[in-house]
């Protein structure tokens, strides 16, 4: 009898890091490459660029401390004539002087050549080989048999100052800085370990571990300078990053602008073209349904002008909203304001939408403030607003639903118009789309009766440029409420009564002397006979 199967064992994989978006992946891979193809063309392991400014500074360095070198060229040579032939100390001391003067002119020579991946080699290993020269000099001055009698103090104070010196100045070349400080190093530290006395073994350890620090020394130097040169690189290329978006982004938007202005222009050229025979269909189907000339011979065609006019009046409108939002859009659309009462607009587009909610069982509640003062403001838009808020909240409300129109004051002393409904309701994610030109949201879709998705954001840029605020609040299955607001500005306080009393139409020559005599008695004394 067979066993049966055991149950396979099921490892869990880990999970695979987010992959990085197809941008990001391209950038860190052109960095990757980058990198390792600067390393494989560098000398020094760093890039070609970073080189070549680390020899240019090391250059400029070198020749804005050529008085100082030469300074102490100068005074070590009247130093050592104390102990040496004041022949050898003089063409010793002219020995170092040329030199420091051939290292100067190659660094100034360098400095004006054109840069180039091979000049870069070349002049690097020139740098390096003047300065072994000379530290090399430094040594043979240094190890010169006259110079035994000198204490070794004052020559591990000779030693320091040279290789401080010399370190600093080729620090952001860590090789040459080793070739211009080892030969004296090692002639110091022979000729102390040579003496054989105790101190003297001491000062040649002391010269050693000088050597080790002043080398640690430059190369930090040369690693802060290297890190400098990355991060004003990499601040370069953000640099070049950005303006190169921003350059992208430029040319979008005003490819954009573009495609926005040949719209206004086109919806406004076409604007005439399009209503002049809606208005010829509007008048005829009109006739057509009201019989005007006589019955149809077939009761239908009198259907069908009304289905006619009716398609017309709603193709009509579209076109109405389309054109107004395309206006709007262009900042051509220049609002006629005049004191307007707002809760008598709401009420008058009640009364116009009232046959329709009626219809369908629906009941609409007015909460209004009284005595609201009114607002400076386009009535032809408010009552646009209105009406497109009110024709959305009956078209997504069922029957037997109910509806609030609310006006009153703000906290902030503005007035606000409230369209409350007991619909469907919009998803929260679906906000941004219906406010959007064009966007409908997913009830609207269901819905038997589709708009063109143009009335709520012209209701909100209506009232943006009033200075007020659009609010939108939905709720799936419970409801859609629409706050729209009003800032202070717009409302029109009455007018306080005056306090001082209106002119008399006559003059009054007899209060004349009086008033006349009081100016006088009024006016500065210093003033009398000057004619002030």
């Amino acid at each position: 009898m067979s066993k049966p199967a055991e149950k396979p064992e099921i490892v869990e994989l880990p999970a695979d890091a987010p992959a990085l978006g197809p941008a990001s992946q391209r950038r860190a891979a052109q960095q990757r490459v980058r990198e390792a193809r600067d390393r494989l063309t560098s000398t020094s392991g760093t890039r070609p660029a970073f080189d070549r400014e680390l020899l240019r500074q090391y250059a400029q360095t070198r020749i804005s401390a050529s008085y100082i070198v030469m300074l102490l060229v100068v005074a070590t040579g009247l130093m050592l004539s104390v102990w040496l032939h004041a022949v050898a100390a003089g063409a010793w001391t002219l020995g170092v002087l040329c030199i420091h003067a051939a290292i100067v002119r190659n660094c100034t020579n360098f400095l004006a050549e054109q840069p180039s991946m091979a000049a870069t080699r070349r002049w690097r290993t020139r740098f390096v080989l003047l300065d072994l020269l000379y530290g090399v000099c430094w040594m043979a001055i240094l190890i010169h048999p006259a110079l035994a009698e000198v204490s070794g103090t004052l020559m591990m104070f000779l030693m320091l100052l040279v290789i401080a010196v010399s370190s600093m100045l080729a620090a952001n070349l860590p090789v040459a800085a080793v070739a211009v400080t080892a030969p004296v190093t090692v002639a110091i530290t022979l000729s102390l370990a040579l003496s054989g006395t105790f101190d003297n073994y001491l000062l040649a350890g002391f010269a050693v571990a000088a050597e080790g620090y002043f080398v640690l020394l430059a190369h930090q130097l040369h690693s802060t300078t290297l890190a400098t040169l990355e991060a004003r690189a990499e601040k370069d290329a953000l640099i070049g990053e950005l303006e190169q978006a921003k350059a992208i982004s430029d040319e979008a938007r005003y490819r954009a602008e573009a495609a926005n202005v040949a719209k206004s222009r086109f919806l406004a050229q076409m604007s005439h073209e399009l209503r002049t025979p809606l208005n010829a269909i509007l008048g005829f189907s009109e006739v057509m349904k009201s019989e005007i000339f006589g019955s149809h011979a077939v009761p239908v065609y009198k259907e069908y002008s009304a289905d006619i006019h009716n398609s017309g009046v709603h193709l009509l409108n579209l076109i109405n909203e389309i054109l107004d939002l395309s206006r709007i859009e262009a900042g051509r659309y220049e609002l006629n304001e005049e004191a307007v009462a707002l809760v008598h607009v709401i009420a008058d587009c009640h009364h116009l939408l009232k046959l329709r909610a009626s219809s369908r069982g629906i009941t609409i509640h007015e909460v209004f403030e009284q005595s609201m003062p009114r607002l400076w403001a386009d009535e032809r838009a408010i009552r646009q607003v209105v009406l497109n808020l009110l024709s959305n909240a009956i078209k997504f409300t069922p029957q037997g639903g109910e509806i609030w129109l609310k006006a009153g004051w703000t906290a902030s002393g503005g007035q606000y118009l409230s369209v409350k409904d007991t619909g469907s309701g919009i998803p929260e994610n679906e906000i941004p789309i219906v406010l959007a030109s064009f966007g409908q949201g997913s009830n609207s879709i269901k819905s038997a009766e589709q708009g063109a998705g143009l009335g709520l954001p012209i209701a909100k840029n209506l009232i943006e440029m009033h200075g007020g605020t659009f609010t939108l609040k939905s709720k799936v299955r419970i409801g859609t409420e629409v706050i729209v607001t009003f800032p202070p500005e717009r409302v029109m306080s009455a007018l306080a009564p005056l306090s001082d009393e209106a002119p008399p139409l006559q003059p009054d020559h007899a209060a004349a002397p009086a008033q006349e005599k009081r100016r006088l008695l009024r006016k500065p004394i210093m003033n009398a006979g000057t004619g002030l």
